[in-house]
C-alpha cells in the first residue's frame, strides 16, 4: 500500500495540483493587496474619502464610535460588514478575470502545438528521396 500510495503522489496531475495550490494561495495575497491598498482608496476617493473596507451597521450591541472593524468584530455586537463583503467581491471578480485570461492564453497556446502547419507551414530544403530515384531512374533511362 506504501508503493501505490508512493506511485500516486508521484503522478504529474497530484504535483500540478500541489504547484497550483501554492501558486494560487500567492497569488490571493497579490490580490488582496492589490484591492486593498490600490483600489479601494480609489473607491473611497471617489466615495469622498470614506473608508471602504471598514463599513460595517451595527445590528445589535454596542461599539465604540469611529471604530474599525477589526474592533467592531472583537466587540460582542452583531455587525454587518458589507464593506468586507464588497471588498471580497471585488477580489472573487479580479481572480475570475485573471484566471479566465490565463485559461485562454493556455488554450491559444495547446491550438498552436496541435495545428502547428497552419502557422509555420513546412519548408521545402530540397528534393525528397523520391525526386532523387526519379532522377537517377531517368539518367539511366537515357544512357
Amino acid at each position: 500500500m506504501l508503493q501505490e500510495f508512493k506511485d500516486f503522489i508521484a503522478k504529474g496531475n497530484v504535483m500540478d495540483l500541489a504547484v497550483g495550490i501554492i501558486i494560487g494561495a500567492a497569488f490571493t495575497a497579490i490580490v488582496n493587496s492589490l484591492v486593498s491598498d490600490m483600489i479601494n482608496p480609489v473607491i473611497g476617493l471617489v466615495l469622498g474619502g470614506v473608508d471602504f473596507t471598514n463599513m460595517y451597521v451595527v445590528l445589535s450591541g454596542t461599539v465604540p464610535a469611529d471604530a474599525g472593524l477589526d474592533v467592531a468584530r472583537a466587540s460582542d455586537a452583531a455587525i454587518f460588514a458589507y464593506g468586507a463583503f464588497i471588498t471580497a467581491c471585488i477580489n472573487f471578480f479580479i481572480i475570475a478575470f485573471v484566471v479566465f485570461m490565463l485559461v485562454k492564453a493556455v488554450n491559444r497556446l495547446k491550438s498552436i502545438a496541435e495545428a502547428p502547419d497552419e502557422i509555420a507551414p513546412e519548408v521545402k530544403t530540397g528534393p525528397s528521396q523520391l525526386d532523387v530515384l526519379l532522377q537517377i531512374r531517368d539518367s539511366l533511362a537515357k544512357k
